[in-house]
């Protein structure tokens, strides 16, 4: 046999994916030797690479035992398979797999098969005389301890996140959900990494064409290797181009429970803290676990004060541009002495006043994020106050700019959602530029712009601007504000969920 024929040409290892491909197509020889040499040749140049060769004592039969260094628990390795098959013995063995105390154990004889597993940290057992292989489920990589995301916080919500492990964050997903509709579909995207993605969906609320679209935009992503969900998820949505996020990343197991109750679909990528959660609408991402912890009151209130700040985040600097260039007559005489006095050293149009403040905002806001926590707070005290002032004493900006521009700043920063968030300070800067050429008929022409844009998009083929357009009022009862738990009787029309009712309760009658 050709493959063969390769074996013998010392430690040479496959250079060309041809020669490879040529041994992976081929089935586990009985000849323990040359299933070793295969191997070797497979996996040359890594150290990490055991191969612990040993006699079982049930049978007297040759084996080795084959991991990755890393990928492995050695706890398991040595107590739960080499121990019981170097140092038991059972005389009444019938079944064909040597006794080994692991939790799970599957035979195969393709070698493409024992290739992945072994990449996924499980343990492969070859016997001589046996044309299989015995893959032992012995993953054991280092993970980190579960906490609270940094960057979505909880008054009152659970303060555990999501990890870098595909199965903790299952599990995690099915303490919320211990039901046998929560169905987990395994898929694996990469050529060269094949990362292992988990659909999460309720079998009887999904609906079936929004799940049969998902899996297929899966199926068709050709790369090599998938590192996080932010590369899935400019994969899989519907316009690529569009600034506003069309899927929801969150590293909350009790977020993504809630959206799965209503009908949605959740991504759980391995090596990855994010699900991907889909479709979404635009005012999903305005919503908060701490909205369903506390009064509903106070949760719209807050949510109402989100949907403020996302207006002012995107116009006050637009507005005061095309007031201050064009409009200065709707403003009271009084402000308009005070507005003039401000700017009467400042060199600078408004326009390019504002776009100074406003880049100088966005530096200063990434390098508080990428500077370690106490350098970063350091500098975001230096750069919003010493510098701030610095500028209008040295009449490069005025003082109203420097209170739009913070103004601006609060805003975005209620809104919960990172990637949200971002569009929305992304999107005044093309807001105040038409500003500055148009004054308020810019604006509004902007606004239209973005309006129509939203109510075009879509997600997972599903309307972007539900409840809003198309209107669908029932929605309005969890939209801009939050009725009584006991009125959202109905999941959202928008996850085009199958089963609508999501529980029947008459308040008023007690049942």
């Amino acid at each position: 046999m050709r493959f063969l024929k390769s074996l013998v040409r010392g430690n040479k290892s496959y250079k060309s994916g041809e020669q490879a491909k040529e041994v992976l197509e081929h089935c586990v020889s009985t000849n323990l030797s040359n299933n070793l040499m295969t191997i070797k040749h497979l996996f040359t140049e890594m150290p990490d690479l055991v191969i612990r060769n040993f006699t079982i004592s049930q049978t007297s039969e040759q084996a080795a035992l084959v991991y990755i260094d890393g990928l492995i628990d050695k706890v398991s390795i040595n107590e739960h398979i080499l121990h019981p098959l170097l140092h038991e013995y059972r005389s009444n063995q019938t079944s064909s797999h040597p006794l080994v105390a692991i939790g799970s154990t599957r035979s195969t004889c393709s070698w493409l098969e024992i290739e992945d597993a072994l990449f996924l940290g499980y343990s492969a057992l070859f016997i001589n005389g046996r044309s299989e292989c015995i893959l032992c489920d012995s993953q054991g990589w280092p993970q980190r301890a579960l906490e609270e995301p940094q960057t979505e916080s909880t008054l009152k919500g659970a303060h555990q996140g999501f990890i870098e492990t595909a199965k903790q964050n299952i599990a995690l997903i099915r303490r919320y959900i211990p039901n046998r509709e929560l169905k987990i579909k395994e898929l694996k995207v990469g050529k060269r990494g094949k990362t292992q993605i988990s659909i999460l969906y309720l079998a009887d609320v999904v609906n079936p064409e929004v799940l049969r679209e998902m899996i297929n935009r899966i199926n068709d992503i050709r790369v090599d290797a998938i590192i996080n969900t932010g590369e899935i998820e400019e994969l899989i949505e519907d316009n690529s181009f569009s600034i506003f996020p069309q899927l929801l990343v969150t590293e909350r197991p009790d977020a993504v429970a809630s959206h799965i109750l209503q009908g949605r679909i959740a991504l759980v990528v391995d090596a990855s803290p994010g699900v991907l959660i889909g479709p979404m609408t635009f005012t999903s991402f305005f919503q908060t676990v701490d909205d369903y912890s506390t009064r509903w009151i106070v949760a719209s209130t807050l949510r109402l004060l989100r949907f403020l700040g996302l207006f002012i985040a995107i116009f006050l600097p637009s507005l005061y541009i095309a007031v201050i260039t064009f409009h200065y007559e709707v403003i009271p005489l009084q402000l308009l002495l005070t507005l003039g006095q401000s700017r009467a050293i400042v060199p600078f149009p408004p326009i390019i006043e504002a776009l100074m403040m406003e880049i100088f905002l966005e530096m200063l806001r990434e390098a508080g994020l990428r500077l370690p926590a106490p350098v970063g707070q350091a500098v975001g005290i230096v750069g919003g106050i010493v510098i701030g002032q610095a500028a209008v004493q040295a009449g490069l900006v005025s003082n109203i700019m420097v209170i739009v521009v913070s103004m601006t700043a609060i805003a975005s920063f209620i809104i919960p959602n990172y990637d949200m968030s971002t569009s929305i300070r992304l999107l005044r800067f093309p807001m105040m530029v038409l500003a500055a050429l148009f004054g308020m008929v810019g604006i509004v022409v902007g606004t239209m712009t973005v309006v129509g844009h939203l109510l075009s998009l879509e997600s997972l083929k599903t309307p972007y601007g539900t409840p809003i357009g198309p209107v669908n009022f029932a929605d309005h009862k969890d939209t801009f504000i939050r009725f009584p738990m006991w009125k959202l009787d109905r999941r959202p029309y928008s996850a085009k969920p199958k089963q609508l009712t999501r529980f029947n309760w008459d308040k008023d009658s007690g049942e």
